[in-house]
């Protein structure tokens, strides 16, 4: 089986968690609902949004009161409010992926998040995330 299909697959997916995380913090920083903001992302958006996209902000959104508490649970010496909107978003994103994606390996779901905490956050963001989804992903994967 050739390697192209698959190398294709991470460039798409990376695209799709760095446009859940921007729709993910629009809608937090407005305090508007993010379904919302997703349906008018996606009436308007070019090139549109993909599916893993939608996926991924649905996703968060369906268990965000878990997802939200986990990450309280985990961040040691940081409540979920004091955290910098796009780490909190992208620590949702990755909480979503490593807890109630099969096809996402926790490995990847941790560096993935941490690539997009160096491009779109602060110098300290990827330790921080990292450090995070590191506690996170050591603990029984049942949601």
């Amino acid at each position: 089986m050739s390697d192209a299909p698959r190398r294709s697959i991470v460039p798409a997916r990376r695209k799709a968690r760095k446009r859940a995380v921007d729709i993910l913090y629009e809608a937090d920083m407005r305090g508007a609902d993010t379904l919302q903001v997703l349906r008018d992302r996606i009436t308007r958006a070019e090139p549109p949004i993909s599916e893993y996209t939608s996926l991924l902000v649905e996703g968060v959104v369906e268990h965000q009161a878990q997802i939200d508490e986990l990450i309280s649970g985990h961040a040691m010496d940081w409540t979920l409010d004091r955290m910098p909107p796009v780490d909190r978003n992208i620590v949702r994103v990755a909480v979503y992926e490593l807890l109630w994606r099969d096809d996402i390996d926790t490995p990847v779901a941790i560096s993935e998040a941490v690539e997009l905490a160096k491009s779109l956050s602060t110098d300290n963001s990827p330790r921080f995330v990292n450090g995070l989804l590191g506690r996170l992903g050591e603990r029984p994967t049942t949601p």
